[in-house]
């Protein structure tokens, strides 16, 4: 059964049905106000005792996009995007570590939604976060912070991606 096809679709579940993760941008800057937007949408994903342990780096700086560029395959895709946004665990705010990494994943969430609402494309990089002590050390941020994930985020060159998903019956472990 294809739920996503069988009920009338919201905005929210339209947009995430819709959502593509973009790798590939236009040299169209991205205004702060935006930016500020999709991390205020950030800041409202759900987490543990309210503590919201997220914390944001933004990286508009060419030269300090190339940098941190360095530190992952995926380099094109940080050095192409308008803007980059690292997405730290503050430890100090931390009460409970899967928890606020799950609720950092609910940020991120909530932010790629926002950058799809507000006809922009991202992609959430997580393969950088083996160099994430160089991130960090680049950004001269404090060892309280421990990088989760960096966004790219600009305008999209293309909008065609596909996607797909696997049926729910594959996914459905247990049903009584």
């Amino acid at each position: 059964m294809n739920v996503k096809n069988s009920l009338s679709e919201s905005e929210v579940l339209k947009a995430i049905f819709e959502r593509r993760s973009i790798r590939s941008f236009t040299n169209s800057p991205v205004s702060k106000e935006l930016v500020m937007k999709i991390l205020e949408a950030g800041s409202w994903a759900p987490s543990g005792l309210n503590n919201q342990p997220w914390r944001f780096a933004i990286v508009w700086d060419s030269e300090l996009k190339e940098k941190l560029s360095k530190l992952t395959r995926y380099s094109r895709i940080i050095e192409e995007a308008a803007v980059a946004v690292a997405v730290f665990l503050d430890h100090d705010a931390s009460y409970d570590y899967i928890k606020d990494c799950q609720a950092i994943g609910a940020c991120l969430q909530n932010m790629l939604l926002a950058i799809h609402d507000l006809g922009l494309g991202g992609v959430w990089i997580g393969e950088i976060l083996k160099n994430k002590d160089k991130v960090r050390a680049l950004l001269g941020l404090d060892d309280k912070l421990e990088l989760m994930a960096v966004l790219a985020v600009g305008y999209p060159s293309r909008r065609d991606q596909k996607s797909a998903r696997k049926s729910l019956d594959e996914l459905i472990v247990f049903e009584q």
